[in-house]
């Protein structure tokens, strides 16, 4: 296998079962599994990147806020009553 790695991961008994039940659940298997959580550990970076810059584009679009502009106890309560 060309560009493939080999490599052992020890887990409990109990762990290793339940994941062959869901790879066969998957028509998969355990490797596939593994290999696919893996993956998107690779690719987490960019997720985060993404959800970074949304947060910036949500707080640049916040032009003013003041600590006083907060709603008080009984207006939160009476908007959850609404």
């Amino acid at each position: 296998m060309a560009g493939m790695r080999n490599i052992t991961v020890s887990v409990p008994d109990d762990v290793y079962r339940q994941a062959r039940i869901k790879a066969a659940e998957r028509g998969s298997s355990v490797s596939a599994i593994v290999a696919e959580y893996l993956r998107s550990l690779s690719g987490g970076g960019a997720e985060f990147a993404r959800l970074e810059a949304q947060q910036h584009r949500i707080q640049r679009q916040i032009k003013h806020f003041r600590a006083g502009d907060r709603l008080d106890r009984d207006e939160i309560h009476d908007r959850a009553i609404r």
